[in-house]
């Protein structure tokens, strides 16, 4: 009875060979390699941005089959129980992981830990949005953007940041020639759609947000904006994540002010930086800020990422240790935190690489 089931689908194969090419199939294996090799965005690697292997890969394989056939192909595949109740077993939407890891592994950022989790929640909680959520992350580097996003990641989707149902795209590395930003704007546009179409519910990661150009976010702006479809695709369940350092001189300038003044950095409110971060993010350089994203106020919020200081450091290189099985004294974990550059100079107050080198900076500490 399967395999009379099975037949239109393999007969639509047989149809369709045609449209399994090798040289895209090659391609876009290539590229998903790079990507994990680079460890999502935190690695070394230094592509060679004319090479179409770097290129977004962007055609869907299954897009050429009818709807029916990939639907009888689902029904096969939940019947070997790879489905869930929830529909999808690639979603997890685990709020409660989520509060905790906020809670526990970001440090030293208790508006970032606020914003993001009711965001996430409220969007989470109404699947009748009138739009899809939109969250810019701003800050020095090494503030913890990159690592929030994983984490959001991470528990709305079983594979986190590797889901069928993320993508993540880093400006100079996706879309690096200007010249080309009308080829970029046709793969960015197909490659959004396409992951809606695949998932119920997606999240795009744009990194280093302030080096895209202003034509390549506008000409997904659509997608962002308050509608029901764009031709006849409803991007509602959608999530983008801006990460940039813009406005991150205005963040440390507020923490400074509050330390100075002898207040807590916990006592920073939205209240103290929303209204600079969005006016600074207007006025900067760059496409973010020249995009209808920001004249449009598509950004549902703006998020700030305070400078780490001495203390934080030294719970990020905890951590790196614990990722590691070892268990650190208090005198280790100062030699490290001690090793990193602050500013300003004479206070040695706020990590000027934040946590992002802690994982390399240990290994000249280990025994």
């Amino acid at each position: 009875m399967f395999l009379y089931q099975l037949l239109p689908f393999l007969w639509a194969v047989s149809a369709n060979a045609d449209f399994f090419q090798f040289d895209t199939i090659s391609n876009a294996s290539t590229y998903y390699f790079n990507y994990i090799y680079c460890n999502i965005w935190e690695g070394e690697c230094q592509p060679n941005q004319d090479d179409t292997t770097q290129q977004v890969p962007t055609r869907d394989l299954w897009a050429g089959f009818p709807q029916d056939y990939i639907s009888l192909l689902s029904q096969w595949y939940c019947s070997l129980g790879q489905c869930c109740e929830s529909g999808d077993c690639r979603i997890t939407n685990n709020i409660t992981g989520l509060a905790s890891d906020l809670q526990l592994k970001l440090h030293g950022q208790h508006l970032a830990q606020s914003v993001v989790l009711k965001a996430v929640q409220g969007f989470i909680s109404n699947p009748e949005s009138n739009k899809p959520l939109t969250l810019s992350f701003h800050g020095w580097s090494g503030t913890g953007k990159n690592f929030v996003a994983r984490i959001v990641a991470d528990n709305m989707y079983r594979d986190g940041v590797k889901s069928e149902c993320v993508r993540l795209f880093i400006a100079p590395f996706h879309f690096p020639h200007a010249r080309l930003v009308d080829t970029y704007k046709g793969q960015l546009r197909e490659a959004i759609r396409d992951m809606v179409l695949r998932c119920p519910q997606t999240l795009f990661i744009f990194d280093e947000a302030e080096k895209l150009h202003p034509g390549l976010i506008d000409a997904i702006k659509p997608y962002m904006d308050h509608y029901d479809n764009v031709d006849g695709v409803s991007y509602r369940r959608a999530v983008f994540l801006f990460l940039s350092n813009i406005g991150g001189t205005t963040i440390n300038d507020v923490a400074l002010d509050f330390w100075h003044s002898g207040q807590n950095r916990e006592d920073i409110g939205m209240e103290d930086l929303e209204h600079r971060l969005r006016a600074e993010a207007m006025e900067s350089q760059g496409g973010f800020a020249q995009s209808e994203l920001m004249s449009g106020h598509l950004i549902d919020f703006f998020v700030p990422f305070l400078p780490l200081e001495y203390r934080h450091v030294k719970l990020c290189a905890r951590d790196a240790y614990a990722a590691r099985g070892l268990e650190p004294d208090e005198g280790t974990l100062d030699e490290v935190a001690k090793a990193m550059l602050y500013v300003p100079k004479e206070e040695r107050l706020f990590s000027a690489q934040g946590c992002k080198s802690i994982p390399q900076r240990i290994n000249f500490f280990l025994p």
